[in-house]
């Protein structure tokens, strides 16, 4: 169920461990870092333009992958969003387990919090495949080098 100031998506930043879990269940039922729904009572969500900030005060430096969860609020089953005052802001609550159908999108997070593509990660990979190749080149020239 969507409340009437629910957005058409909502977003959760998940560790890779527990959307695996998610793949092998059908559902997500993890609150927040270290905190289930059935502690916390509800599934903390967030509105894209809030997605930085959470980041910035409970997942930098956790030191495991992460992935953002795209939620779509009309594809909940079991599950009510209500939007909810928290300081000076309103956040997205998910009041139940999260369907695996009505996750649209799931996309890896940098270290910075920002969105990778698929292209960023294997140009990163790249980058890191040719530093090492380099300095092994190097190296090896260096022992041979030495040695003649």
């Amino acid at each position: 169920m969507v409340t009437s100031s629910t957005p058409d998506r909502i977003f959760h930043i998940a560790t890779d461990a527990d959307w695996r879990r998610t793949l092998e269940t059908g559902t997500y039922s993890t609150s927040t870092v270290g905190r289930t729904l059935a502690e916390e009572g509800f599934i903390h969500a967030s509105r894209r333009e809030q997605v930085q900030g959470v980041f910035d005060r409970y997942y930098r430096g956790l030191g495991e992958h992460l992935v953002l969860l795209t939620i779509d609020p009309s594809r909940l089953t079991g599950a009510e969003v209500r939007v909810e005052e928290v300081g000076d802001d309103t956040y997205p609550h998910v009041y139940g387990p999260i369907n695996r159908t009505a996750v649209v999108d799931v996309a890896p997070l940098d270290r910075r919090g920002g969105t990778e593509t698929l292209m960023s990660m294997w140009i990163s990979g790249m980058v890191v495949r040719m530093g090492i190749a380099l300095a092994v080149m190097a190296l090896v020239t260096v022992v041979v080098l030495v040695l003649s």
